[in-house]
């Protein structure tokens, strides 16, 4: 039992700590004291924004839209840059095209209608459903449930799981989760992909130096007002060894302390 409250422990502690944003940021980007949210107080661009620290293989940075700011046109752009933060002398003004044109920096936007990349003479693979419990890419398995963002259903919605497992929001929406991570390849190099609401879009970048440290870029554009980052921990096994929980409605139904149930729905 001592064993299971450490680990427990300290797997919360690891998701807590990489699911912060770095203290080099986009001029009108403001953190909270947490530095896990990220809003931008002034205009449509200067919202460029990091991951505390680099990733590492397969792991994923997810953020999910708190708010959102009529008026302008462009949402959300995320993606993964070979520069250390504190490098920058000045940090660009936009992600694209500014801060690619550093070089080894992979930037894309997020659209109303994402579609998945696909390369010449490629195949899509098919989509997974939504309600699968683990996302699948490469060697990387991460629970499904974490990264979808729904609209938050009431306190007895649990009569409505099948409709709450299917209300996934669009891309751009509040509320909406999106993720980026790298696979290293054979050769050496990692591939870039760009998780949304729990669907892999594919490799939206290839050849990335998977040797060199690799930072989360999210870049809090135009009609994104704040994101905030969402600890994924892979998967609740260390809670409880008996049970395996894949959707966050069951969590109410274990025997934890309510700040405990909380963390593990990312509420």
């Amino acid at each position: 039992q001592g064993q299971l409250k450490i680990a427990r422990t300290a797997m919360a502690a690891r998701c807590r700590l990489a699911a912060r944003f770095h203290h080099i940021h986009g001029a009108n980007i403001r953190l909270d004291a947490s530095h896990t949210q990220a809003t931008r107080v002034e205009s449509f661009a200067n919202g460029l924004c990091f991951s505390q620290e680099p990733l590492a293989p397969g792991q994923i940075f997810l953020v999910e839209i708190e708010e959102k700011e009529l008026g302008w046109c462009g949402h959300l752009r995320v993606g993964l840059t070979a520069h250390d933060p504190q490098s920058l002398e000045v940090v660009p003004e936009y992600s694209l095209p500014d801060l690619v044109n550093l070089g080894d920096t992979w930037v894309f936007a997020i659209t109303r209608n994402h579609n998945r990349v696909v390369l010449e003479g490629e195949e899509a693979q098919p989509r997974g459903r939504p309600w699968e419990p683990f996302l699948l890419i490469e060697r990387v398995r991460i629970p499904r449930d974490t990264l979808v963002g729904r609209s938050r259903p009431g306190r007895y919605s649990h009569i409505l799981d099948d409709l709450f497992k299917m209300n996934v929001l669009p891309p751009t929406a509040r509320r909406s989760r999106i993720g980026v991570l790298y696979a290293p390849q054979p050769d050496g190099t990692a591939d870039m992909h760009i998780v949304i609401n729990g669907e892999d879009m594919g490799p939206s970048a290839r050849g990335l130096p998977a040797s060199r440290p690799l930072y989360a870029v999210i870049d809090v554009f135009a009609s994104t007002k704040s994101v905030r980052a969402i600890p994924v921990d892979y998967g609740c096994r260390y809670l409880c060894p008996s049970k395996h929980v894949v959707h966050r409605l069951a969590i109410d139904g274990l025997d934890l302390p309510p700040l405990l149930k909380s963390f593990c729905q990312h509420e």
